[in-house]
């Protein structure tokens, strides 16, 4: 295939890969303890695959209530998804006081940092290959896919678009979850009582200094990166259409 110059149709193993031009935050939730609704957002992509190709699915979501603020389906990678998903959550819910994320390119771009910055929004990104930095979003994608994707096998865009336009209505306003005192994600973030999250910070006090300077060597190395790169940079992303039945759910 390489020599015939073809690739498959199928996503690349990470979609939280960085562009070295763009701006990491370091993390700032290791072992903060989250008490009220709005203190800490999070977002994340994952692919869902379809008879004929895949589609990407992005999510804004509450780390106190497990709230699902909005979300939104794609066909390619554009960071435009992201933003237009993002912007969605800042009208219907207002704003949070640290927004989470991975180090992914949608992420690290201009249009969805500088939509944060706006705000008066801190940022906060997952170190390299931490997955649990942003577990309660990675909690989400394993119930999305084992309650509902895997189960019903929807096999266009159209039916995947309605079965989950049911499935977060249902995930917030019926699902109860044992974390939350077996209340619901809307109940919890309505009245601000029952939830709660922590990032356990399980590192010693030398691990956590040999992490702070792994991480401020990574920020350092992509700042010079971006100075010798400036005026030479390639394009990040090919455009292609959004999808016409994209959705918000809020």
């Amino acid at each position: 295939m390489r020599l015939l110059g073809l690739a498959g149709m199928a996503p690349g193993p990470d979609t939280s890969q960085s562009h070295p031009q763009s701006k990491v935050y370091p993390y700032l939730l290791r072992g903060v303890l989250v008490t009220r609704p709005n203190q800490v957002w999070s977002t994340d992509i994952t692919t869902i695959r379809l008879p004929r190709g895949f589609v990407y699915l992005v999510a804004v979501i509450d780390w106190y209530s497990r709230r699902v603020l909005s979300w939104r389906l794609s066909n390619t990678m554009d960071n435009g998804f992201c933003v237009d998903c993002l912007e969605q959550a800042l009208q219907s819910h207002g704003t949070p006081e640290i927004f989470n994320t991975d180090q992914g390119s949608p992420f690290t771009s201009e249009a969805f940092t500088q939509a944060l910055l706006n705000k008066g929004i801190a940022i906060n990104m997952d170190g390299r290959g931490r997955a649990l930095d942003n577990i309660f979003v990675e909690r989400l994608w394993r119930s999305v896919k084992y309650e509902d994707v895997y189960l019903k096998g929807y096999t266009s865009v159209s039916e995947l678009l309605l079965g989950l336009t049911e499935y977060f209505v249902f995930y917030n306003r019926e699902r109860k979850h044992q974390s939350l005192g077996y209340d619901t994600p809307d109940e919890v973030y309505r009245t601000g009582v029952g939830g709660g999250a922590r990032i356990v910070d399980k590192y010693s006090e030398v691990e956590k200094i040999r992490l702070e300077k792994r991480e401020k060597v990574e920020i350092e190395t992509k700042s010079k990166t971006e100075g010798q790169n400036r005026g030479s940079a390639v394009r990040l992303h090919v455009k292609g259409d959004h999808l016409k039945l994209d959705t918000l759910l809020s």
